[in-house]
């Protein structure tokens, strides 16, 4: 009857566990509010207690509730003519990512992306842009690399949404694009990580516990945005890309200094 209990027992103590479970809770609420950055925090938290490849299979699972959550206003508000095709395309490069997420050690990747993102939100937050244009292949193209992104290091969320800040718009539709980019990501790395047999019995354990905790944070800063926080959306989304990368490029760096 216990089993299970004897199996996360196993696999984590009880202080990383509340030390995961509070790294779900605040990515929740940064997801609800600016539309990503959820998953990140999670990978971040879980990489150095539990193995990076099993961090980046929990926070897809774990994240799938809070994908339903937040996908209706995606749905109201997003560009339909961004959504679809970036979305379809990161379906491409999710096995390929995923296949070099098994094979090859992510860090040097992980470093590169912080590093990008960095320069992107410079960039931004000079009141510059990073525009992809309408031409649906060129978005299909990104797409692809944000697939690919997602499935070798689980951080495919911060250059997808510097990408889509650089289109402008209003914060709802933004945010929308946001949320619709990230969901097909979450999505297209189910099967190639299910293929590659990370979804282990401790890992759904592990991601059906914190559900709870992600998912009432993210109801929280979706709360947040809808009453008041749509005037600070872009601002709040560059702080939370900035340190966001600023946290994966300091775990890569570690990850790659310590092989």
């Amino acid at each position: 009857m216990h089993s299970w209990l004897d199996t996360l027992a196993a696999v984590i103590s009880l202080s990383d566990f509340a030390l995961i479970g509070a790294a779900a809770f605040a990515g929740g609420f940064i997801r609800g509010f600016v539309g990503f950055g959820g998953a990140v925090l999670l990978i971040l938290a879980m990489s150095a207690i539990i193995g990076p490849r099993e961090a980046v299979a929990i926070a897809a699972l774990a994240g799938l509730p809070p994908m339903l959550q937040l996908l209706p206003a995606a749905i109201r508000s997003g560009e339909r003519s961004f959504a679809i095709p970036f979305g379809l395309a990161s379906f491409i490069g999710a096995p390929l990512g995923t296949w070099m997420l098994v094979s090859i050690a992510p860090e040097v990747m992980k470093i590169a992306i912080a590093v990008f993102v960095l320069f992107t939100v410079a960039v931004l937050g000079r009141g510059g842009g990073i525009s992809i244009g309408t031409n649906r292949w060129v978005i299909a193209s990104a797409g692809v690399v944000a697939g690919w992104i997602q499935g070798i290091a689980g951080v495919g969320g911060p250059p997808t949404v510097a990408i889509t800040l650089g289109r402008g718009g209003e914060a709802a539709q933004q945010r929308a694009n946001v949320i619709a980019a990230v969901t097909a990501l979450n999505f297209c790395t189910l099967v190639p990580l299910w293929w590659h047999g990370l979804f282990t019995r401790e890992v759904v354990i592990l991601s059906l516990l914190f559900v709870p905790l992600y998912s009432g944070g993210t109801w929280l800063g979706q709360r947040y945005f809808t009453e008041q926080g749509q005037r600070y959306y872009r601002k709040a989304a560059l702080a939370a890309l900035a340190v966001i990368s600023v946290l994966t490029l300091v775990k890569g760096l570690a990850d790659y200094l310590t092989e």
